[in-house]
């Protein structure tokens, strides 16, 4: 099969899973269509696929044309993909709607116990915040119940560094309030006035959460904070200043452990391993690393679809797969809403695929027009970057009602000097580690170079964003991506009929 069948086969199923997951399932959940509707709907595209193969196995259909029979013949395959999407992200969707089950009312739940899912997160409202795995609840008068399913788990201050001290993995028994949560996931929220760690963690989850805190006390100084969010993804100690800055100039998005930074680690493997080892046993060391640090940062929907993609890459430099990036993407989403379907509902995740499938489609066909009119060296960079804010625009403004457009510029700035930020920390850490004496040498340009991130964050916050539409924007996003398929096709047509001129 023809690697651009592939990537079309792998695309319609993608695009199969992101309907059903996305429009279709929750139409049925939120009781706007009946199970009837919905399979009638999901069958559709079987009866399609049916129709196909009839139609392919005619013998005069097509008029004798060999690109219409062609197309024809390739339909079922594209039908099929599109069918197995839509079953995939059906039952993603089914996954998510499980319902938790407290085993008494839920309006005499009183205190909770269970297993923490996930790192203590501190919030600005001066509270932490973590998923709790069920195991028991308490209701009122002392009753208790077996109790199943995940909620969120709002703590006070001033046991936030208790949490952090236990770490993911901990049982934790939370006395305090239920409610239903208003967010898109759905399910309950508890806010607990009392904690009592119950349970330590398993060894290696213990031995996770000591380096993670080692970490955080090594990297003490003024810009150990931004180095812990861009390294492992812990942004307790990230000062909000800067934080803010970043999102009023429209970089948030650089502050998010995804591809980028897992593009500098995977840099570093290659650099210290290839040579030595050789591509392939180079590449599965890497991949050994990637799983290994992916575990240490934790279960981020944007690091681990950057994860994802490089370790089905694995497979394309072991001469499994064809190295594409935009089948890699559809595979690594197919992959990950399947294994961690409630990823698939947060923004991160969203908006980190659509980020990546403005740059590798959008971004592309930027490059190809413009190739040859503006330097490769300003149009590769800039292409990826407008890829990028057309794709996740529609998103962006349907959340929060605002874009800025200066991201576009302020992350051609930002992004290369963050990446150098990040080197530089990693080897700080080395220098720290082997021969503590001369780390200072090194501190000084790191606080330089930070303060030059902030006040390009804070040149780029002063420009206003601009309020907008969502449902405009979605219109006005696609537009302008078919009118880049528009000029695309003209440009290939105009290329084959000067081919035999050439």
């Amino acid at each position: 099969m023809p690697i651009n069948m592939r990537i079309r086969a792998v695309l319609c199923a993608a695009c199969g899973a992101v309907y059903s997951f996305y429009f279709l399932f929750p139409q049925f959940r939120s009781d706007r269509i009946s199970i009837d509707t919905l399979l009638v709907l999901a069958f559709i595209p079987v009866a399609a696929l049916c129709l196909f193969r009839v139609l392919a196995s005619w013998p005069l259909l097509g008029g004798g044309k060999p690109q219409t029979v062609r197309l024809i013949r390739l339909l079922p395959m594209y039908a099929t993909a599109f069918s197995a999407g839509l079953a995939l992200g059906i039952g993603a969707g089914a996954k998510i709607s499980s319902s938790v089950n407290f085993g008494i009312p839920e309006d005499t739940v009183m205190g909770v116990s269970g297993v923490l899912l996930d790192d203590p997160r501190l919030l600005s409202i001066g509270r932490a915040m973590s998923t709790l795995s069920l195991r028991m609840a308490t209701g009122t008068n002392g009753v208790r119940a077996t109790a199943s399913g995940e909620i969120t788990v709002f703590f006070m201050e001033e046991n936030a560094e208790r949490l952090r001290e236990f770490g993911r993995g901990a049982g934790i028994f939370a006395g305090g309030n239920l409610r239903e949560s208003s967010g898109a996931g759905g399910g309950y929220v508890f806010s607990a006035e009392s904690l009592h760690v119950t349970e330590q963690a398993p060894p290696l989850e213990r031995f996770r959460t000591g380096l993670r805190l080692g970490l955080a006390r090594r990297l003490s100084a003024d810009w150990g904070g931004m180095a812990l969010a861009l390294l492992v993804g812990i942004r307790d100690n990230l000062d909000t200043g800067i934080a803010s800055l970043y999102r009023d100039a429209g970089c948030s998005h650089i502050l998010a452990l995804s591809g980028m930074h897992l593009a500098v680690l995977v840099a570093i493997i290659s650099f210290l391993l290839k040579k030595p080892l050789g591509l392939r046993p180079a590449a599965l060391a890497g991949a050994c690393i990637i799983i290994a640090y992916c575990f240490i940062v934790g279960p981020l929907p944007s690091l681990n679809r950057a994860a994802l993609m490089y370790l089905i890459g694995v497979f394309a430099v072991l001469g499994m797969l064809k190295r594409d990036a935009l089948t890699l993407l559809c595979m690594a989403f197919l992959v990950q809403l399947v294994f961690t379907p409630k990823a698939g509902v947060s923004l991160s995740f969203i908006l980190s695929y659509l980020a990546l499938a403005g740059i590798l489609i959008i971004g592309e066909m930027l490059n190809s027009y413009f190739t040859g009119r503006i330097p490769a060296v300003i149009l590769q960079p800039v292409a990826a970057s407008l890829g990028a804010f057309i794709a996740t625009a529609g998103v962006t403004a349907w959340f929060f009602g605002i874009l800025r457009p200066v991201g576009i510029a302020a992350s051609l700035v930002l992004t290369p000097l963050t990446m150098l930020f990040m080197i530089g920390s990693i080897l700080w850490l080395l220098v720290d580690l082997t021969v503590p004496s001369l780390s200072f040498l090194m501190a000084n340009p790191l606080s330089l170079l930070y303060r030059l991130m902030e006040n390009t964050a804070k040149l780029a916050s002063y420009v206003p964003g601009l309020r907008a539409n969502a449902v405009l924007v979605i219109l006005m996003s696609l537009l302008i991506i078919a009118a880049l398929v528009w000029l695309e096709h003209r440009r290939r047509a105009g290329a084959n009929r000067l081919e035999p001129f050439a």
